[in-house]
């Protein structure tokens, strides 16, 4: 299938690794023009040079105003942004009693205002060309919470009615935005969390991990012009880890 995405401007948060590598390698193969950011530079011009991105820059989004000032910076390196796919690492393990505000600060910088500036930087462009993909890759701990991932599952949760929000804002003007909510995947982040894979696919009924891979394609298909009906939902991808429907 033909995601119509050649030569369509897309940047992808968080992409030296992990979900976010997957998420801008896919769309490098369907002729997507690709800028990727993290703030290594060297782990993020090494993945740029391994998947074929043509734009590599060193953000940190856990810094008040970087997310905005990347968007402008690629929007003026490409002439444009048409996809943005907002990914970014999860906040550290803790309960609600050991979580410092610093760390609830970080988080809230990382996981929340960065879409909130992402968002602001990239819609007028899309709103002006009429015609705009916007992903946010978050976690199934939005619907689910998962043990000791306080920060994580408080903020993630908030972003489902932001999607909401935003996206009845902007459907009239061509632009869909969507959540990707993934599930336990084979990545480092999971490896972080110190959980044995036997205990965690023991859960899931798909019996296995999921494969970047897998997240990336769903990124893809978002983006592209045949789901351009699909706007305001929140997608999960677990191998049917999560209980609720």
């Amino acid at each position: 299938m033909d995601l119509g995405l050649k030569g369509r401007r897309a940047l992808v948060l968080g992409a030296s690794s992990g979900l976010g590598y997957a998420s801008a390698a896919q769309l490098v193969k369907e002729g997507a023009r690709v800028a990727i950011c993290s703030r290594d530079e060297g782990r993020i011009r090494d993945a740029a040079r391994k998947m074929g991105a043509e734009l590599a820059v060193t953000a940190d989004l856990t810094k008040s105003g970087t997310t905005k000032e990347l968007v402008e910076k690629v929007i003026e390196a490409m002439g444009g942004v048409d996809i943005l796919v907002m990914n970014t690492g999860g906040p550290p393990k803790g309960s609600i009693e050991k979580i410092t505000a610093e760390q609830w600060q970080e988080g809230f910088q990382s996981l929340w205002m960065s879409v909130v500036e992402g968002l602001q930087a990239a819609l007028p462009g899309m709103k002006d060309r009429r015609w705009g993909r916007i992903i946010l890759v978050t976690s199934v701990a939005a619907r689910e919470a998962m043990s000791l991932l306080t920060v994580s599952n408080g903020l993630r949760a908030g972003l489902m009615g932001l999607v909401k929000t935003v996206s009845n804002e902007v459907a009239e003007h061509g632009v869909t935005i969507n959540g990707v909510q993934p599930g336990y995947h084979a990545t480092e982040r999971l490896a972080e969390l110190g959980v044995p894979e036997d205990k965690i696919t023991s859960a899931i009924p798909a019996r296995r991990l999921g494969k970047p891979e897998e997240l990336g394609a769903l990124v893809a298909f978002l983006s592209s012009q045949q789901a351009g009906y699909i706007t305001g939902q929140s997608l999960v991808i677990d191998g049917g880890w999560m209980r609720g429907f």
